[in-house]
């Protein structure tokens, strides 16, 4: 066995630029494999932890401006949702909204404690809002039903707001004042951002009320079951947009009139489009890697090419053709092991340098930061299991050359020049 393997290096060592360069086609072939992978793995691990941090089984309901005439009514009239479609959504689909609620806002209000202030929007929400928006409630509580009810002054400050106007005290219970309109603390918020600007929320029944919104609503939310495919979710819409049309007379086949939301379907068509992209990242760099295969055997038929007289002695002195057939094998082999190891250790350690490097980037829009690059890594199995099937490949791209040695005729080798 000892002989056998100082062959093979002496065989390989005996064009070590061809040898070279053939074996960095396949190493570059399974680090670029790995490393899409890898980019890919980030992008989709990303989408999934910003996703999942909210409630997936609701829909955003938002009024928008026609693009059909109907009853008199020209195109392009803007559509304002009020409380009659927020008492529509709770009261006539039953079967698919379990709890339905409203946002409305106010810009620019300053909020103040003694000296200290800042410039924020107030939200008037539902209890629902948090649950739906994935706040996290670091202390005290949410808006509740009674605040709603009693059009309580109670307000939810993010973690940020709360440190600038109290400083190092804690505001729960105590007392601020938004528009000359003094509330009290029920609770702090904290979420992926850091900004002091990030809204603050209080009762949606007090905000009407105290900024004369009327009924006016800016957008509705609410949780759902049952619409877990696209059909079920299409015949919904259909259903909902002719509620809504009867309200506000528009065209119930008008889609651009009101723009319904559904996260459940959104998620499940975003990775739909993530499995097709990880397959994209696969193809590409299976392809690579197949150039660097083909690559191997083109030299190995070349080396063959080269050592016929060689074979023709070995036959002549009793080689079999098995022998020969095992040897170029083995070399194949021996290439695509030792260049695809390397490559699999370089593609490794690119995809734990992208994680250290980027896997912590985030990115501020508007009041929300998220992290853009999250665990941009292959699992283990999956190198081992790239490196294996690249070991296959060598012995394949060795066959053919392999059984052209095998079958050199001693008295032509021994002939060529």
């Amino acid at each position: 066995m000892r002989d056998f393997l100082q062959e093979i290096g002496a065989s390989l060592s005996r064009n070590k630029l061809r040898t070279s360069l053939t074996g960095f086609a396949v190493a570059w072939g399974i680090f670029m494999l790995l490393v899409l992978l890898g980019a890919g793995n980030g992008i989709i691990h990303t989408y999934q932890a910003n996703v999942n941090t909210n409630a997936l089984n609701t829909l955003t309901i938002y009024g928008r401006m026609t693009t059909k005439a109907y009853k008199g009514y020209k195109e392009g009239r803007n559509i304002s949702l009020d409380n009659r479609d927020l008492k529509t959504t709770e009261e006539n689909f039953p079967e698919n909204i379990t709890d339905a609620g409203a946002l409305v806002n106010q810009n620019n209000v300053t909020v103040s404690n003694g000296a200290e202030y800042v410039t924020i929007r107030l939200n008037g929400v539902h209890p629902n809002y948090d649950h739906i928006n994935a706040l996290k409630i670091v202390e005290g509580r949410f808006i509740n039903p009674i605040d709603i009810r009693e059009q309580r002054k109670t307000i939810i400050l993010h973690k940020k707001t709360a440190e600038i106007l109290f400083k190092h005290t804690s505001p729960m219970g105590k007392f601020i004042k938004a528009s000359n309109v003094t509330y009290q603390v029920a609770g702090i918020y904290n979420d992926q951002g850091n900004d002091q600007n990030a809204p603050a929320y209080i009762p949606f029944t007090t905000l009407q009320q105290i900024y004369n919104k009327g009924n006016r609503v800016n957008l509705i939310v609410a949780t759902t079951e049952g619409l877990d495919t696209q059909e079920k979710s299409d015949a919904f819409e259909t259903e909902y947009r002719k509620a809504l049309a009867g309200i506000h007379d528009f065209d119930p086949d008008d889609k651009s009139a009101i723009y319904i939301s559904n996260r459940l379907t959104q998620y499940q068509q975003a990775m739909t489009a993530m499995g097709l992209l990880q397959l994209s990242l696969w193809i590409i760099g299976i392809f690579t890697l197949v150039s660097g295969i083909v690559g191997v055997s083109n030299i190995m038929f070349i080396t063959v090419k080269e050592r016929t007289h060689e074979f023709g002695i070995r036959k002549a002195l009793g080689a079999k053709p098995r022998a020969i057939y095992k040897l170029i094998v083995a070399e194949s082999i021996a290439i695509t092991t030792l260049f695809g190891y390397i490559g699999m250790v370089c593609g490794v350690a690119a995809t734990e340098w992208m994680d250290k490097a980027y896997g912590s980037t985030t990115v501020t829009l508007g009041d929300e930061s998220a992290t853009m690059f999250i665990d941009p890594t292959v699992d283990m199995s999956i190198a081992i299991g790239a490196t294996l099937l690249l070991i296959i490949a060598g012995m394949l791209a060795g066959l053919f050359p392999a059984r052209k040695a095998a079958n050199v005729r001693p008295i032509e080798a021994l002939n060529a020049r």
